[in-house]
């Protein structure tokens, strides 16, 4: 039996087509339907098999679906939702892959129609590319996904949504939309904000002339790697998570400044100091 009879995928990219792929591949899915914009996207991925059909129309597109799952810019999530609001099916379950939860949560959870439930959600997994091309079915194997319940939250729609993550092959940690964004702030948005401005940097920095990205190696690319992400995703996320990434910005930017007191006063013993602990600390999470 089917956990899901119908999916409808709003946002038919990496996170969208991943999970479509993986709840197809698991039998919890009998149907999926892409719903999006770009229709040359949305034929591949019915050619690839992580379709069934398409829409332009996401009104059209959801009707009859007992799972509808948004992948879109965060910015965008309220809009859609607020769109499909009135062709959604009685006992529908809307939830959404967005980076920021208390923004989306908030904006969306008065906008559902009675007898039709919203389930923050946040797998917290990706690569630097997109389109349905990008998908794989084993993205989401040994993540978390975080899932954001309120006070207003279905039981039985906030078990269901768990069960699908756990499916996918992530643990699922329950935590507050308010706290989320916080976590994330420092674990995933900062990297980001701190790859985006490095390659900027390094690229602005012409004291001896050519192009020094030219010349990047290795330990840059890897460090920068993230900066190749998709650049609406991560302006939406800038502008709706705005205060917590500026807490952890400043936060940040007090460490850069006591590595640069360490480094201008050549103190060879803090510098190592510091150096070790970083090291154990990331050595300690592989």
């Amino acid at each position: 039996m089917f956990m899901f009879d119908k999916m409808a995928v709003i946002g038919v990219g990496l996170i969208g087509g991943s999970l479509a792929r993986v709840l197809r591949e698991k039998g919890a899915v009998r149907e999926v339907v892409g719903i999006g914009r770009g229709e040359a996207n949305l034929k591949r991925g019915v050619e690839l098999g992580v379709l069934d059909s398409y829409s332009l129309d996401p009104k059209e597109g959801v009707k009859g679906a007992d799972l509808v799952f948004v992948a879109t810019p965060v910015c965008s999530i309220p809009s859609v939702v607020k769109e499909i609001a009135s062709s959604l099916s009685p006992g529908c379950i809307v939830t959404d892959g967005g980076s920021v939860k208390e923004f989306v949560v908030a904006a969306c959870e008065p906008l559902m129609p009675e007898g039709t439930f919203f389930v923050g959600g946040h797998p917290i997994a990706g690569t630097e590319h997109s389109g349905v091309e990008a998908s794989f079915s084993t993205l989401y194997q040994g993540k978390r996904c975080i899932v954001t319940p309120t006070a207003s939250t279905d039981p039985d729609a906030l078990e269901k949504v768990v069960e699908l993550w756990k499916l996918a092959g992530s643990t699922v940690p329950l935590m507050d939309p308010v706290q989320h964004d916080r976590v994330v702030a420092a674990i995933s948005h900062l990297p980001h904000m701190v790859a985006y401005s490095l390659v900027n940097a390094v690229d602005g920095y012409d004291r001896f002339g050519g192009e020094l990205l030219s010349f990047s190696a290795g330990g840059f690319r890897d460090f920068t790697r993230i900066a190749s992400s998709d650049p609406v995703m991560w302006r939406d996320i800038a502008l709706t998570n705005r205060e917590a990434i500026l807490e952890t910005m400043d936060f940040f930017s007090g460490y850069l400044a006591r590595l640069r007191t360490m480094i201008a006063a050549g103190d060879g013993e803090a510098l190592k100091a510091f150096f070790l602990n970083s090291k154990q600390k990331r050595d300690a999470i592989l």
